[in-house]
């Protein structure tokens, strides 16, 4: 590769390093934002983060899992699909069924949350390994772009004379 195509390839990487790091940081800012909007606070007792507000990738990932030890504690334990297979063993109409459909519900809506904020914090992880790579283009183009060319070894002849190329 030639030092000018070497030193293009160097400039290329570092503008796609700074797009990168732009992009991964827009991204976690917007999550940020959004996630700030709803006002949201991880309960007291939670063994994660407790009060604090969901505006981050631990704090999404602390709500998340409270969420779930709430859903399960109204349900004695039992899964969304647990809770359709009792609903079919009780008497259709019945108080017990349409209990069982309230805890059902209940637990699909934490499901459903708990997703929500799952995504998030892929979002934040993907954010962040955006930014990383960045980084490392930028460090890659630095590289590129002071490189140093070696002069060129000298031909010799049969004759061990030099010859000019």
């Amino acid at each position: 590769m030639s030092k000018s195509a070497t030193k293009i390839a160097g400039i290329v990487s570092i503008i796609a390093g700074i797009v990168f790091i732009v992009a991964g940081g827009v991204t976690w800012g917007i999550v940020s934002n959004q996630l700030a909007a709803e006002n949201i606070s991880v309960p007291e007792d939670s063994s994660m983060l407790p009060g604090d507000r969901v505006d981050g990738p631990f704090s999404a990932y602390a709500q998340a899992q409270i969420i779930n030890k709430h859903a399960l504690a109204g349900t004695e334990g039992r899964t969304y699909a647990e809770l359709g297979a009792a609903m079919g063993e009780v008497e259709e109409g019945s108080e017990e069924q349409q209990a069982l459909q309230e805890q059902r519900t209940s637990v699909m809506t934490a499901s459903f949350l708990r997703a929500s904020l799952f995504t998030s914090v892929v979002s934040y992880g993907v954010a962040a390994l955006v930014m990383g790579l960045g980084v490392l283009w930028i460090l890659v183009g630095w590289a590129l772009t002071t490189l140093r060319t070696a002069p060129a070894a000298p031909v010799v002849s049969q004759d061990r004379t030099p010859v000019t190329v």
